[in-house]
C-alpha cells in the first residue's frame, strides 16, 4: 500500500488543517491556528519523523512557533509529538486526557513494534480543564469543549465560532471506522447531536479528509448500525465477536479499519446491559479479539 504525503490545507483566514493520508491506524490529522503573530497547534503526531514533518509544515504558514498545543484526547497518535513543541509551547487538554496519557504511557508503540517511532519522550499537558475553556490566539477566539465519554472519556473539540470550523479529533472520522473502545457508543451519539447544534461549516476529522456536516451524519449512521447489531446479537445470544462475524455493515463495511467493529460491539453490548458510558473494559482482550477477527495485526503505516 502506498501512503501519500501529508498536506496542509487553508480552511479560513489563518486556519489550517494538516492531513495525513490515508487516515488509517495512527495516521492522524492536526490543525494550525495563526493570528497577529500568534500560533496554536491542535494535536501532534505519532512518530518523531511525522511530528518533525508537521513542525516543518507549521513553519510554512506561521511566522512564530506554536505557543499553545491542544490535545483533543490522550492517544499517542495525537500526543506523542508533544515533546517536540513543549520547550516553547503550553500543552492543554481535558483533565482525564492527561490522566490517561500518563497512565498508558508508550503502550501504543508495543502494539506495532515494527513502526519507527523514534525516541519519544512523554510530554503530558501542563494545563487541564473540565468542561470548557476559551483560548485567544491573536484575534481568534477558540472554544475548547469537553463532550463527555465518546471516543475516550477525555475528548475535547476545538471550535472556532466566527469561522465555524470544528476540529473534532477522533470523535469524527472521514472514510475510517469510528472507534469507541475506550469511550461510549451512547455518548458518541449524544456528542454528534451536540456538535451538529454548533452549526459547523467545516469539520476536520481526527483521521481522513476534511469535510462538512455530512461527516457528523456518517458517524451517526455507523454508530446506530453498531447499536442495532449489538441488540440483535444480545437477543440471539451471540458474543460480540460472533456478532461481528455475522454482521452486515452495508456501506460502512468499506470504511478503513473495519475490524474496529469488534471492540465497538463490546462497548455497545456493555452499555445495552447497563454499563455506564466510559466504564473501563478489558482493552487487551478487546484488541486481541479485533486482531483475531481481522486475521492478523491491522496495518499501521505511521
Amino acid at each position: 500500500m502506498v501512503v501519500t504525503q501529508p498536506r496542509i490545507e487553508e480552511l479560513a483566514d489563518g486556519v489550517f488543517a494538516y492531513i495525513q493520508p490515508d487516515g488509517g491506524w495512527c495516521l492522524s490529522n492536526a490543525g494550525v491556528l495563526v493570528s497577529r503573530g500568534a500560533t496554536a497547534l491542535v494535536d501532534t503526531a505519532a512518530t518523531v519523523a511525522r511530528t518533525l514533518a508537521l513542525r516543518d509544515a507549521v513553519r510554512t504558514v506561521a511566522a512564530a512557533p506554536p505557543r499553545l498545543v491542544v490535545n483533543t484526547h490522550s492517544h499517542g497518535d495525537h500526543t506523542f509529538g508533544n515533546f517536540l513543541f513543549a520547550p516553547e509551547a503550553v500543552i492543554v487538554s481535558h483533565a482525564r486526557a492527561r490522566v490517561e496519557l500518563v497512565a498508558v504511557g508508550l503502550h501504543l508503540t508495543g502494539l506495532w513494534p515494527e513502526v519507527e517511532w523514534g525516541e519519544i519522550t512523554l510530554a503530558p499537558p501542563s494545563v487541564t480543564f473540565d468542561e470548557r475553556l476559551t483560548l485567544h490566539v491573536g484575534d481568534k477566539r477558540v472554544e475548547l469543549l469537553h463532550t463527555g465519554p465518546a471516543h475516550t472519556t477525555g475528548d475535547v473539540v476545538v471550535w472556532l465560532p466566527e469561522e465555524r470550523v470544528l476540529f473534532a479529533g477522533d470523535l469524527v472520522m472521514a472514510g475510517a471506522t469510528p472507534f469507541c473502545m475506550m469511550g461510549s457508543i451512547t455518548g458518541s451519539l449524544r456528542t454528534v447531536e451536540r456538535l451538529r447544534a454548533l452549526g459547523p461549516r467545516i469539520v476536520v476529522p481526527g483521521h481522513g479528509p476534511v469535510g462538512g456536516p455530512e461527516l457528523l451524519t456518517d458517524t451517526e449512521g455507523y454508530l446506530r448500525r453498531v447499536r442495532a447489531i449489538a441488540r440483535a446479537g444480545i437477543a440471539a445470544g451471540s458474543s460480540p465477536l460472533q456478532a461481528a462475524r455475522e454482521a452486515d455493515l452495508g456501506t460502512y463495511g468499506a470504511l478503513l479499519d473495519s475490524e474496529r467493529l469488534v471492540p465497538n460491539l463490546h462497548r455497545a453490548y456493555a452499555e445495552e446491559r447497563g454499563a455506564a458510558p466510559g466504564a473501563p473494559l478489558d482493552v487487551e482482550t478487546l484488541f486481541g479479539e479485533m486482531v483475531e477477527h481481522h486475521g492478523g495485526l491491522p496495518a499501521c503505516h505511521a
